[in-house]
């Protein structure tokens, strides 16, 4: 049987739970958070006095905050590209009935939960007044039509290496900003971020766990698939980040920078988060192994030790890339 057939007979294997996966991993639409809970509620007498309260307080935010705040909203906008991968991965179909329809029930109701990330983040950048938010939108805009090229290609062992670890990572970022914003004093605003980060831990379990199922049943071709993930590096989905009238890719770098100058995101949480994979896979005790798969478990099980050594030298500049989205005058 080819490695292709291989896959797909797993993905039917690992559909048979797939209701179990939504109820236990996603929350009903009618019990979960909207983004209305959490901002100024237009229709109420008080709105414009919590405008002015929100607009406030946002004064306090200092400028690298922002470049974050703005880089993850559009990270989360750019949603339509994620679930369009997704939705092409083998053993994914969008069909009525048959194998496959399951997953993409899956990927539609992620789809659903991940899309009140963007909304929310973006009706605060709005409401903030402290953005150029026709910028914002062009670059979203940008992201959406450059699309994204993360390595996986259709095969959905590789594909689940990356949203395991991409979640992880989406989790760390948004948690990172909630205690920033609640140092700053912006209460409501770490609270929304605290939220999305509730929602992209629980992602991040899911597709962890469609891992550890598929190390069960193909352990090698599985192990393989992690190596080569680990080995091409896990690309940030907003790795084309552009501003308008700029090449492509040519923001990501500098918006990066922000993240690591606050703390945000670090090139040592890269490592910690291929650590804990490790260990939730459970690498080092994984038996069955062809001759090449055991090579790949050595070359991930020295890996982390590697980064980090090559992380501890990364210098990030001091001065603050200015960027069209969030001008400094407005900053304090």
């Amino acid at each position: 049987m080819s490695i292709k057939n291989v896959r797909l007979e797993v993905m039917h294997f690992l559909e048979k739970n797939i209701d179990s996966f939504v109820e236990n991993y996603l929350i009903p639409v009618e019990k979960i958070w909207q983004p209305s809970d959490m901002l100024p509620d237009t229709q109420s007498e008080s709105f414009e006095e919590d405008l002015r309260e929100l607009r406030e307080i946002a004064k306090d935010l200092p400028y690298d905050f922002w470049v974050v705040l703005v880089g993850d909203t559009i990270t989360e906008e750019a949603l339509p590209t994620y679930e369009s991968w997704l939705m092409d991965v083998e053993g994914i179909e969008q069909v009525e009935k048959g194998p496959g329809n399951g997953w993409g029930k899956w990927v539609r109701h992620w789809t659903g939960e991940e899309n009140r990330h963007g909304d929310l983040l973006n009706k605060y950048l709005y409401l903030s007044g402290r953005v150029n938010m026709r910028e914002v939108e062009m670059t979203t805009h940008h992201l959406i039509n450059d699309g994204f090229d993360i390595g996986t290609d259709r095969d959905p062992y590789k594909n689940f290496v990356y949203t395991s670890f991409q979640e992880l990572a989406t989790y760390i970022s948004h948690n990172r900003v909630s205690q920033l914003a609640k140092k700053y004093g912006d209460n409501k605003l770490s609270k929304m971020c605290k939220l999305i980060a509730g929602d992209e831990m629980r992602h991040h379990m899911a597709y962890s766990e469609f891992v550890d199922r598929i190390f069960k049943v193909d352990p090698s071709e599985m192990m393989l698939a992690f190596q080569h993930m680990m080995k091409l590096k896990i690309t940030m989905p907003a790795h084309f980040l552009r501003e308008s009238g700029n090449a492509l890719g040519s923001a990501f770098e500098q918006f990066s920078d922000s993240a690591q100058r606050i703390g945000v995101y670090t090139a040592m949480d890269y490592v910690d988060i291929l650590r804990k994979l490790i260990a939730k896979w459970q690498i080092d005790k994984i038996d069955g192994l062809t001759a090449e798969a055991e090579k790949a478990r050595d070359y991930l099980m020295k890996l982390p030790d590697r980064m980090a050594r090559i992380s501890e030298r990364i210098v990030i500049p001091e001065e603050s890339h200015i960027f069209k989205w969030v001008q400094p005058a407005l900053i304090k």
